[in-house]
């Protein structure tokens, strides 16, 4: 049946937020609570068993899957579940699309089964989008499943069905909703607010839409308990910290050992899912949306979340669908950096679910079946970058995962200092292999692998490595960089050291940058050998977009700083060289260290630049 709008009081504990960085560390109380909340840390037992688990499924399903990203002739530019807003869709026109939504070949086992054969651990479904549709049968709403063809609660069975496999479940739950009368800021195309007020009726964020969120809340933990409560839809102004805060300790007083991301509140940073600097971190795990930090998050639980082609939602339109082999890639990147990879799928209205995510996730589990071994319950790689892969611990045991076969049939562990008990090739080929492990002084050479297992297409192979103990790994540091034959300093983008989860080095050859710096803590830098006392120069290579363009950068040398401003070179692609002046070099020195960074105060707009190299020149 439907139900008239309840609207179920619930205090809100305003919180003063203080100042911090990440989401909750290992071995910290991140979290805060508010007096009278249960305190648990985010180090114990409820996190246990998603750190282990490193693989999940993301489900986005609702009423979305109907038009399926086309709407009135037109096809949404971006992703299906967003039609409503992108192509401003009137509440009065969407409403209709519950009509086809009928999940009438709706088979939870057998989307719990393909989850469980992929190799996945854990299963989060949407139960409320950015339309505001419910999966279940909401007291607090009549725009629900009830009011659809399927007339029945679609997440119950699926959290059954998934349970009954092993597996764990959580909901995704959406706090903006474009058809609520009572969220704001209210859209001009939400056509029908007097649904629940009559004519002149009057948005109350506050005190109808918070409530309404917090019974909503309270209705899916109680007839669900679910393991992992995945929040969006916070980056709108309406939406506060402190509501954030209360939010997040409603929850945890009604479910104490429940998960709960970091988009509960306001200081996720876009895209990247991290908090920002200065902000208060809030909740237990950080959420990189369709990207990999570059080199991890040390201390940090993080899930990266990616859709299987280009749409959350179901979009008929979209085949851009990664190959097996990238999902396989991508999972052993996310694993070898300690971070889990929560994959996504959009079934159709009916329920089922397109064939190329169902070949995908069969191929994906096959090569889970094989080295699941080396993603589940390991942490992030001792190395700080291998040159042919990926690298995952368990406790003495390293899981080298080969992302290009050596030539030479030898596989170098520069840096590391512990001995080798054994090694062994993992996989299905039946050639008998003996790798040979050598301590040298650099560290560690498997050799003796052979050619490349066959039949296994371009999946990664593991190597399984028996330590005599915990892997001690020494990295050296970058040698300094000397004079060039010109007698100034050339530092290429190959050549730096990058500080921060985004920025990255891309391309190869003459196409090599830093890019993905769209974090203002992003920093690149070089070490540079006996400099001389005296002024000097720095010319940047760099480029960017136009709508990007007109942040202050500094470039740092040891102590001294100078500031330019980077501008449009009208692409990604085409560079030009800006100088920036009046570095100064006190005292000769047997070493120096060059930084590139955005200025302190500068909010970026996207991308600060990609960076080709800088050159330093002695100007006097």
């Amino acid at each position: 049946m439907k139900h008239a709008l309840l609207l179920v009081p619930t205090t809100l504990i305003l919180l003063a937020a203080a100042a911090g960085w990440g989401c909750a560390q290992r071995g910290t109380d991140a979290t805060a609570p508010a007096t009278g909340s249960t305190t648990i840390t985010a180090d114990s037992d409820r996190m246990t068993w998603w750190r282990e688990a490193r693989f999940g499924m993301f489900i986005h399903w609702g009423v979305y899957s109907v038009p399926a990203g086309m709407w009135n002739g037109k096809t949404t530019g971006g992703a299906s579940e967003w039609l409503m807003e992108s192509l401003h869709v009137p509440t009065s026109a969407y409403v209709n699309f519950a009509d086809g939504f009928t999940a009438a070949s709706y088979e939870p086992e057998v989307w719990a089964r393909l989850a469980k054969r992929a190799g996945m651990k854990y299963v989060v479904i949407t139960s409320r989008h950015h339309d505001g549709f419910c999966l279940w049968d909401s007291a607090a709403s009549e725009w629900d499943v009830m009011a659809s063809p399927a007339k029945r609660d679609l997440l119950a069975p699926l959290a059954t069905a998934v349970r009954a496999e092993g597996l764990k479940f959580g909901l995704y739950y959406s706090i903006l909703d474009w058809r609520h009368p009572d969220y704001e800021p209210r859209r001009a195309w939400n056509d029908r607010p007097e649904w629940n007020g009559g004519p002149g009726y009057r948005p109350d964020f506050a005190g109808r839409f918070v409530p309404y969120v917090h019974a909503q809340v309270a209705e899916i933990i109680k007839a669900y308990d679910p393991a992992v409560l995945w929040f969006d839809g916070e980056w709108e102004n309406s939406w506060t910290t402190p509501l954030g805060r209360a939010l997040y300790d409603d929850v945890r007083k009604q479910s104490p050992g429940i998960i709960v991301n970091n988009r509960v509140g306001k200081s996720r940073d876009d895209m990247a899912g991290l908090t920002k600097p200065g902000e208060q971190p809030l909740g237990d795990f950080c959420t990189p949306e369709q990207e990999v930090p570059a080199t991890g998050l040390p201390g940090v639980d993080w899930e990266t979340c990616m859709t299987m082609n280009d749409s959350w939602g179901y979009k008929a339109s979209d085949k851009n669908f990664k190959s097996a082999d990238q999902i396989v890639r991508t999972l052993c990147d996310i694993a070898s950096k300690g971070g889990n990879f929560l994959l996504n799928i959009g079934p159709r209205p009916d329920g089922t679910i397109p064939q190329e995510s169902v070949e995908r996730l069969t191929e994906v589990g096959r090569w889970m079946a094989v080295n699941g071994d080396s993603i589940d319950g390991t942490t992030a790689s001792p190395f700080k970058t291998l040159s042919w892969g990926r690298a995952t611990q368990k406790g003495s045991t390293l899981n080298l995962i080969v992302f290009d076969w050596p030539a030479d049939g030898k596989l170098e562990l520069a840096g590391l200092k512990t001995a080798v008990r054994s090694a062994r090739v993992v996989s299905l080929d039946k050639m008998k292999r003996t790798p040979t492990p050598e301590l040298t002084e650099q560290g560690v050479t498997i050799s003796s692998l052979g050619p490349r297992p066959s039949g296994l297409g371009a999946t990664p192979v593991v190597v399984r490595v028996e330590l005599e103990g915990e892997p001690r790994v020494i990295t050296p540091p970058p040698p300094a960089i000397g004079r060039d034959a010109l007698g100034g300093f050339t530092l290429s983008a190959g050549a730096a050291e990058t500080e921060g989860a985004r920025i990255k080095l891309q391309g190869k050859g003459a196409t090599e940058n830093l890019g993905f710096w769209t974090s203002s803590s992003d920093k690149a830098v070089w070490t540079i050998a006996n400099p001389t006392a005296g002024e000097y120069r720095a010319e940047v290579e760099l480029s960017c977009i136009k709508s990007d363009a007109g942040c202050a950068f500094e470039v740092a040398l040891g102590k001294s700083v100078a500031r330019g401003t980077v501008p449009s070179t009208g692409s990604w692609n085409a560079y030009t060289t800006v100088t920036v002046s009046g570095l100064r070099v006190t005292a000769d020195a047997p070493t120096l260290r060059l930084e590139v960074r955005a200025a302190p105060g500068t909010t970026l707009k996207g991308g600060l630049m990609n960076l080709r190299q800088v050159r330093l020149i002695r100007s006097n």
